[in-house]
């Protein structure tokens, strides 16, 4: 058995972060945006990437793939093997460009690095027979469909397909499976000029006129991003700000990591916000992006449903925690960690703090509930249940803003067209993946009505 003598950078953090997620502990998001990845060069921070959000996105096809190659299929194996062997499977499998000596090689050396000597001789064995079976001539893949839909849980596919038709559940699987565009918003078109200059190449939002997707070229590295005139963001989210509107007593139930508080100071450039934040942590990396605000923006740390600031405010952004379904290719091990049973757990806490954005919200003021789900547990079921407990809502149908915000040059060629399509029977917003590269979103706005 032949091994390599050293583990490139990427591949090492790739391991790490695949096993710690594994265990339950991290996200990716997080993980790939530390100190360990960001002290990677630049390729091997790409590869890094590449290879963890890979991994996730084709774990159950990976498995199903690698599973009737053990002795004993049915096998616990312990988490650094298990990585070991769907890293190596993955660059075999899906990385054209990565020799198979190389993939195989560095996937035992990290088995044995992990203390598993006696295991590697069965990843070698078994990632050497899926190469033997991937350059076999008789090897067939699936149709291009079906294949997308097995790496997304079974009894999400089915769902989908019962709520939304066959083809909207493949393009949800598909998009899943795709590499977000890395997009930014820029608070107005000099920005994107002056990112240009330093050599980013951007083009066009296909939802926003704010928004802009990166090419080519190190956003971060810029005086722009360094100084909060432009940041990542999916169009998506950012569009759930812009749907908001117009406020001078504002409040963010669940401000974290900040994007939306941003596009509403932004917006509102005369507004008091209030941005809450539950987690310590959170709430100091929040502070830190609105720093530039002063005390315009008051972050404090508070689950808002021990809020009592009754009826002070005029707008209410509730962007509720949520299980994220519609960020599966963003967040791609959402997949392996929900089950149906955490839907009615995470639907209760959503009712909690919509009642509670309710209370905060003055007679003639808004409320926008909002999820990045595509569950109707945590959507449509959230928003009857919590309106039937009150006589003195009204939901405002969407189409409104929609046409407001195109009247003020918000969006993208024929975004506005497209969006009005995604208009539900009781005129909320449902963006499901596929209908543009962006995150699938769910929002309802509700009107305190007057007395």
């Amino acid at each position: 058995m032949s091994t390599v003598a050293s583990i490139s950078p990427a591949r090492k953090a790739a391991f790490q972060i695949l096993v710690a997620i594994e265990r339950g502990h991290f996200h990716s998001d997080d993980l790939l945006r530390g100190r360990a990845v960001n002290a990677l060069s630049s390729a091997d921070r790409n590869l890094a990437t590449a290879l963890v959000l890979g991994t996730l996105r084709w774990q159950i096809r990976l498995d199903a793939e690698l599973r009737p190659l053990l002795k004993r299929p049915n096998a616990r194996l312990d988490a650094e093997v298990l990585i070991a062997l769907r890293l190596g499977a993955f660059q075999l499998l899906h990385m054209d460009r990565i020799p198979a000596h190389a993939a195989i090689g560095e996937s035992v050396e990290l088995t044995q690095r992990a203390g598993h000597h006696f295991a590697s001789g069965m990843v070698n064995a078994v990632l050497r027979k899926l190469e033997t079976s991937r350059q076999s001539a008789n090897r067939t893949a699936p149709p291009a469909a079906k294949l997308v839909a097995q790496t997304h849980p079974s009894w999400l596919v089915d769902r989908w397909t019962s709520f939304y038709g066959l083809e909207a559940a493949c393009d949800i699987c598909s998009h899943g499976q795709s590499q977000p565009p890395q997009i930014i918003r820029v608070a107005n078109p000099g920005v994107a000029d002056e990112l240009a200059t330093s050599g980013v190449h951007l083009e066009p939002g296909e939802l926003l006129a704010s928004a802009r997707r990166v090419v080519s070229g190190d956003v971060a590295a810029t005086d722009a991003f360094r100084e909060g005139r432009a940041w990542f963001q999916d169009e998506g989210s950012q569009l759930v700000a812009e749907i908001a509107g117009k406020g001078s007593q504002i409040l963010d139930c669940c401000a974290a990591p900040g994007g939306k508080t941003l596009i509403l100071a932004e917006r509102n450039p005369r507004a008091r916000i209030v941005a809450c934040e539950a987690s310590a942590p959170r709430l100091e990396q929040l502070r830190m992006r609105l720093a530039r605000f002063g005390d315009r923006i008051e972050c404090r740390l508070l689950d808002v449903t021990k809020l009592d600031d009754e009826a002070a405010c005029d707008l209410v952004l509730a962007d509720v925690p949520c299980s994220g379904t519609g960020t599966l290719g963003r967040n791609p091990e959402i997949r392996h960690r929900l089950r149906m049973e955490d839907l009615p757990r995470q639907a209760a806490r959503q009712r909690e703090i919509l009642m509670a954005a309710l209370r905060a919200v003055r007679p003639g003021g808004r409320v926008i509930y909002s999820t990045c789900s595509l569950e109707p547990e945590e959507n449509e079921e959230v928003i009857q249940a919590v309106h039937s407990q009150y006589a003195d809502l009204r939901l405002i149908r969407i189409e409104s803003r929609i046409e407001e915000l195109r009247s003020e040059g918000a969006f993208a060629a024929h975004a506005a067209d497209k969006l009005h399509r995604c208009i539900t029977l009781d005129g909320a917003l449902r963006l499901l993946p596929g209908v543009f590269h962006s995150d699938g979103f769910f929002v309802c706005v509700i009107e305190r009505t007057r007395q």
